[in-house]
Formats: C-alpha cells, sequence, structure tokens
C-alpha cells in the first residue's frame, strides 16, 4: 500500500506540475517551436529549477522539470516539491554548469516500476530511430535540441561519467568511449567541438550498472549565445 500510495502521489504532484508550467498539455502536439515552459511558476515553487526535458513523440512520459541541488544526493528521494518520495526528481549533475555549456552534462532520474521518469530511456533502443531527439529547455528562453548518438550499460564508476576535459584529445577518447560502449551504431557524428548531455537511470542488473542515452547538440534557438 505504501508503496502504491507513493507512486499515486508522485505521479499527481508531477501531473500538476505539467499543468502549471505547460499550460495546455497538448503542446507535444503542435510543432516543437510552440512548446514552451512557464518558467516563472516553476521558480515559484522551486529556486532549483534550471530547465525542463522532454522526448516527443516518445518516450511522451518524459516530460519533466530538471533541477540541481546542493549535492547529488538531494533529490534523490525528494520530488520537485520537496516532498519525500521515492520517485525523486530529474536533476542536473552538481559539478555541471547549469546553463548546459560544458562539453558533457549529465542528467540523473529514477527508474520507476510504474514507468514514470527515466524508466523509458532503458527501452530507447526499440524505438529511437524513429524518435531521435530529446529537447531541454532553460529558464533564459532557450530550446536545446539533442540527437541521441550513444545508449548503453555502464558502470557508476565509468569514465563516461566525466564532465571535465583538460584537452581535445581527452574529450575525442571520451567520445570514443561512449560510442564504443553503445548498443547501437548510430552513425551521428559528434567532434570535440560539440556538447552532449548524458542521461543516466539505474538498470536491474546491480546497484552499480547505471544504463545512459547521450545526445549531441544539434540545434539551440532563443535569446542568448554561449561562449566556447
Amino acid at each position: 500500500y505504501k508503496i502504491c500510495k507513493g507512486y499515486y502521489d508522485g505521479r499527481s504532484e508531477y501531473s500538476k506540475v505539467r499543468e502549471l508550467a505547460l499550460g495546455n498539455e497538448n503542446q507535444d502536439d503542435e510543432e516543437e517551436s510552440k512548446f514552451t515552459v512557464n518558467f516563472d511558476e516553476l521558480l515559484k515553487i522551486n529556486q532549483d529549477t534550471i530547465g525542463w526535458i522532454r522526448f516527443s513523440p516518445e518516450p511522451s512520459i518524459i516530460s519533466y522539470p530538471i533541477v540541481q541541488g546542493k549535492d547529488n544526493e538531494e533529490y534523490l528521494h525528494k520530488t520537485f516539491s520537496a516532498k519525500e518520495n521515492t520517485l525523486g526528481a530529474i536533476f542536473l549533475n552538481v559539478d555541471n554548469n547549469p546553463n548546459f555549456s560544458d562539453k558533457n552534462s549529465i542528467v540523473y532520474g529514477h527508474r520507476m516500476r510504474d514507468g514514470s521518469m527515466f524508466r523509458h530511456i532503458q527501452d530507447y533502443e526499440a524505438f529511437w530511430e524513429a524518435n531521435p531527439y530529446f529537447y531541454i529547455y532553460t529558464k533564459d528562453g532557450r530550446e536545446l535540441v539533442y540527437q541521441v548518438y550513444s545508449m548503453g550499460e555502464v558502470v557508476d564508476t565509468s569514465e563516461c561519467y566525466r564532465t571535465e576535459f583538460a584537452s581535445k584529445e581527452e574529450y575525442q577518447r571520451f567520445l570514443d568511449l561512449t560510442k564504443e560502449i553503445s548498443l547501437y551504431d548510430t552513425g551521428v557524428e559528434v567532434t570535440t567541438s560539440d556538447r552532449v548531455v548524458t542521461l543516466s537511470t539505474c538498470t536491474s542488473a546491480s546497484d552499480n550498472h547505471r544504463f545512459v542515452v547521450r545526445g549531441v547538440r544539434v540545434k539551440e534557438e532563443g535569446n542568448e549565445e554561449e561562449g566556447d
């Protein structure tokens, strides 16, 4: 009963958050450029809000606010509205820049049995060809479009979780490794001038294993230009 109630409470909360932030929940059926997020309302609830992530059209259940806490433990069992719940929240690695300017930004989410949070990125290999992109919206008004180039299982100590690189050569070795562990050759080119986002969730294999989906930024629209 407690487990089921936890799932229900968590789903209900995020449903309300979507309604508040997105207004018209049928935005997924409209053109991508028309999708908007009301960050003013989100920031009233949680000042840790830094963005919104979604897949469109699939897995459409992934449409959540992104937060960044004081460490990588804070939002493991605390929802967006700061309620204790096993669903936790979708959060950016504490060491990453909240404007997604790093070479590798890591976004974490739980793999919930009810299909919520990042549960379906583990299934992504089955339908990535029809759904090759995911989208991140930032509170400064940018839409960042990422094309999936790698997906696979790693351990939590893998070099694939690096976020800082001293040289182009180091970054190139990282990119090569992310392609080597991929379950499928997507054919997507990634260079040392690119920025990537790693989506990470746990697996049923062990407490130390993770499933990751990686996208390379292919498009940016919005108000601000990034520096190198």
